[in-house]
């Protein structure tokens, strides 16, 4: 018989140094951790490097922050997804990550399935009026244009889950404030709002009943710093 520590690799039988894909969160670093914190504020310096910046777009005085050169790049990609769950990690303590992450439409989606994965919980999107089947709940919320319509599944969030709300960047709050109610009125228990940019200076934080949690701040906030 062969020893199964010295078997060759093979793609049943990897090597005993590939760290294991199917490994709990809850076993890697976090920024309670020396390393960990040096982790995620060296992915934080790398990521915001990588932002871009459109003056005038899409309207005359608007500066555009770019996050999706962090989507086209798999290393930069991944550094991301890593960096949002050691900053859900910090935050909650790694007994208390969300049960749920809650992604808005549409960039919500680019990162909240993953981040979910990341973190061993589930993922529920929170779409427009009209796009999902089913029975749902509904809520409205003001856009600069007028009012809109969030909707989530009705049987998507159980009673007394922690839940997450993500969307990539937080500026007048009004969508995420949105989201929030809808989760409430599911029964789930709201812990907080998580977005890779905030645009401070026009104050969404001031519209959650949660804690909001930023992975960078804007490009204008840290070259004031500089």
């Amino acid at each position: 018989m062969t020893d199964s520590t010295s078997a060759p690799s093979t793609s049943e039988h990897p090597p005993r140094t590939r760290p294991d894909a199917t490994e709990s969160p809850q076993n890697r670093l976090s920024p309670s951790t020396p390393s960990g914190a040096a982790e995620l504020a060296h992915l934080k310096m790398s990521l915001h490097r990588s932002l871009r910046q459109y003056p005038d777009f899409p309207a005359p005085g608007i500066r555009f922050e770019d996050i999706l050169p962090l989507f086209s790049d798999h290393r930069l990609h991944s550094s991301l997804i890593r960096a949002l769950e050691l900053q859900v990690t910090d935050s909650y303590g790694q007994k208390q990550t969300p049960d749920v992450v809650v992604g808005l439409e549409a960039r919500g989606f680019l990162f909240g399935p993953s981040l979910a994965l990341a973190l061993g919980a589930g993922f529920v999107p929170v779409r427009k009026q009209g796009k999902l089947p089913g029975a749902t709940e509904t809520v409205a919320f003001e856009k600069e244009y007028g009012q809109d319509f969030f909707q989530i599944q009705s049987d998507a969030i159980k009673p007394d889950q922690r839940v997450i709300v993500v969307d990539d960047i937080i500026a007048t709050g009004g969508s995420a404030a949105a989201a929030g109610s809808l989760v409430k009125n599911l029964g789930g228990t709201l812990i907080g709002y998580l977005f890779i940019l905030e645009l401070d200076f026009l104050k969404g934080r001031d519209k959650l009943d949660a804690p909001v949690h930023t992975l960078l701040s804007s490009q204008e906030k840290a070259a004031s710093k500089t």
